[in-house]
C-alpha cells in the first residue's frame, strides 16, 4: 500500500537518503527544506518522480511551520521523519559557551521536531498506525557519555529524546507510534568522509525498523540497526 512520507531536512545527507528510499518503494514523498530552489538533488528527482513534492520549510520559523498543512493539502501522513538538525560550532568547550548559539541548536534539534509534529498531528490522525520518527544521536545518551564536552549538541539531543518519550506516551491511545534513532556515524557533511557507514546503509536499516515499528517499540531510542540505546 502506497504511503505518504513527510521528511524534513530532505535536501541532503540522511534526509535525501530517505527521500530516495521511499521514492524507490513507490511511496508519495513530501520533501521539506529551507531553500528548495537550491536543492539540486531534489529537483533532479522531481523531474523523474511525479510522486515527489518539494516544500519550503524552515523548522524554526513559526510562519513557515504553520504553512505546512496547506502545502500538504491537509493530506494524511503515514510517516513523519523529523530529520533536520544542526550541530552548532565545533570545538567549543566549557568556558567558551554562548547562550545565543546554544539556543539556536536547541531550537533546531529539540523544539522544532515536536512543533512540526504538533502541526502535522491532525494529518497523522488521518492515517492508520502513523509513525513519527526523530533522528537523534547517541551523543544524547547520558549513559553513553564518557568523554564530556559537546554541551550544545548533547543537550539538544537528550532533550529531543525526553520530548519524544512523552510524545509516544501521549499518542499511544491513538496508535501513533514514535521512535528516536541514532543513525550511526554516517558519511554526510556532518559525519565526514571517514565515517563508518554510507547514507544508504543507514537509511535501509532504519527503514526496516520503521516498517516493523509497533506499540511495543514506540517511545524507544534505537541504533540504526534496531539495537536499543540507553537513555
Amino acid at each position: 500500500m502506497t504511503k505518504h512520507v513527510v521528511i524534513t531536512g530532505a535536501n541532503r545527507g540522511i534526509g535525501l537518503g530517505f527521500v530516495r528510499h521511499y521514492l524507490a518503494k513507490g511511496d508519495r514523498v513530501s520533501a521539506c527544506c529551507r531553500q528548495p530552489a537550491q536543492a539540486s538533488a531534489l529537483i533532479q528527482l522531481a523531474e523523474i518522480h511525479a510522486n515527489l513534492n518539494i516544500i519550503q520549510l524552515d523548522v524554526t520559523d513559526d510562519v513557515s511551520v504553520h504553512a505546512l498543512p496547506q502545502h500538504l493539502n491537509d493530506a494524511a501522513i503515514d510517516i513523519l521523519i523529523n530529520n533536520a538538525g544542526y550541530y552548532g560550532p565545533k570545538g567549543i568547550g566549557f568556558g567558551q559557551l554562548r547562550a545565543a548559539e546554544w539556543q539556536k541548536v536547541l531550537a533546531v534539534n529539540t523544539i522544532a521536531p515536536i512543533m512540526v509534529t504538533q502541526i502535522c498531528y491532525p494529518m497523522l490522525q488521518k492515517a492508520t498506525n502513523a509513525k513519527v520518527i526523530c533522528i537523534s544521536s547517541k551523543m544524547g545518551s547520558m549513559a553513553d557519555n564518557q568523554s564530556g564536552g559537546s554541551y550544545l549538541y548533547r543537550s539538544s539531543k537528550a532533550g529531543l529524546n525526553a520530548a519524544l518519550k512523552s510524545l509516544a506516551i501521549d499518542l499511544s491511545s491513538e496508535e501513533i507510534y514514535c521512535l528516536a534513532f541514532h543513525p550511526g556515524w554516517v558519511q554526510t557533511d556532518m559525519g565526514g568522509p571517514n565515517a563508518l557507514i554510507t547514507v544508504n546503509e543507514a537509511v535501509d536499516q532504519m527503514a526496516r525498523c520503521i516498517e516493523n515499528l509497533d506499540a511495543t517499540q514506540s517511545g524507544q531510542f534505537l541504533n540504526f540497526d534496531g539495537q536499543q540505546i540507553p537513555w
